[in-house]
């Protein structure tokens, strides 16, 4: 299959819908599939073997450096795609880029299909401009009922959507390198230069440190662990607006900064305890990535958690309107070892059956289905833009 995927957001860029993009772009590449990636230029982006990048031009996005956001991109769309034609695509960001996408799949008659990675509408409200969460809504919801498919990787999520008027919902699991993130890359040395010894308790936050993870909650909850375990430390991985507030407020926390790959494994593994607080997910990778990598997770009850944590067995799951019991659950993890250690165990064997080369065989199916579902027509003419 001839196969466009398209993100305002790609590697070299960090975060959750990124790396998803690039998992199914590789994923879809190694099993001889044709790809192209359409997403904003960036001058340090680098070749990727079977796969062709189409770069758009882009803004950068406000209080997130290197971060782009892409422009309508029609035109050329149109012609690239008119000479060669995709059998389906997909969809990855609402952005300009993304409507423009869908407005010349839909004239050309190209089977589409969109994903759901980001709940907008939550985020309004951490930015100052939560009046405008209904219209951010309608905007999403317009978008994803003119795709053939909008892929979600929750049921939790599909009923959402469903209650939304966003009808057209297909699940799509999304997969972990069990190999990758594993409890064998724990890393003495690592530990050593955060200063904790083999039994501290360490607790790390992995992804982006803005106003809409609800970070202040993870401090919170480190400071009741610390005062029952006066040596336990907390990492930061990633980066964001908030990291100078919270790092001038803590002195004594973390921060390292972006990490990938081997490096982002090897942090994940010599930590103790995963502690994520957002309330604005619409699934959380992060979350999968700690349980693989034998980490006690306490995360609320959505996404991730709510899908793939077995509450007190392989996390801690709680209650979206319980804040004292997320502080009550990072705490109990943290000074009970025999729990901890438990939980640990548990939490790998729960996510090893999420392998990507699943996610890849159902992506590849849904597609194919969504071709053979699509009516070989003519185009409709269209006005150049």
């Amino acid at each position: 299959m001839r196969i466009s995927l398209v993100s305002e957001t790609y590697p070299p860029e960090i975060n959750g819908v990124a790396l998803t993009v690039r998992d199914l772009a590789h994923g879809l590449a190694s099993r001889g599939h044709s790809v192209q990636v359409v997403r904003p230029q960036r001058a340090d982006r680098h070749a990727e073997p079977g796969i062709q990048c189409m770069d758009t031009s882009g803004l950068p996005l406000p209080h997130y450096p290197g971060l782009r956001v892409g422009l309508p991109a029609a035109a050329r769309l149109r012609r690239a795609w008119t000479q060669l034609r995709p059998d389906a695509i997909y969809i990855a960001t609402e952005g300009l880029l993304g409507w423009s996408a869908l407005g010349v799949a839909r004239r050309l008659r190209i089977p589409v299909c969109t994903g759901f990675h980001t709940n907008f509408g939550d985020y309004a409200g951490h930015y100052g401009i939560g009046f405008m969460a209904p219209l951010v809504n309608r905007w999403l919801r317009r978008f994803h009922r003119r795709a053939a498919a909008t892929l979600v990787p929750t049921h939790a999520l599909a009923e959402d959507l469903r209650r939304r008027g966003i009808d057209n919902v297909r699940l799509l699991r999304r997969a972990v390198d069990i190999e990758l993130f594993h409890p064998s890359r724990r890393d003495p040395d690592l530990r050593a230069r955060w200063g904790v010894g083999d039994n501290d308790p360490v607790a790390i936050h992995v992804g982006r440190i803005a106003a809409e993870k609800n970070l202040d909650l993870a401090v919170r909850a480190f400071r009741a662990l610390q005062e029952r375990t006066p040596r336990a430390r907390f990492v930061w991985v990633g980066d964001g607006p908030l990291r100078k507030r919270i790092a001038a407020a803590n002195p004594d926390f973390i921060f390292t900064g972006a990490r990938t790959g081997i490096d982002l494994a090897r942090h994940y593994a010599s930590a103790d305890l995963f502690v994520f607080p957002s309330l604005t997910e619409t699934f959380g990778n992060v979350t999968l990535e700690a349980m693989a990598s034998g980490l006690a997770v306490t995360a609320f009850d959505r996404g991730a958690a709510h899908e793939h944590i077995a509450d007190g067995i392989s996390g801690m799951r709680v209650r979206v309107d319980d804040a004292g019991g997320f502080v009550h659950a990072c705490v109990g993890l943290g000074v009970d070892v025999v729990l901890r250690e438990r939980v640990r165990e548990n939490a790998r064997h729960r996510v090893a059956a999420l392998a990507p080369a699943k996610v890849i065989t159902q992506f590849e199916s849904l597609l194919r289905q969504l071709s053979q579902e699509t009516p070989r027509e003519q185009p409709v003419a269209i006005a150049r833009i």
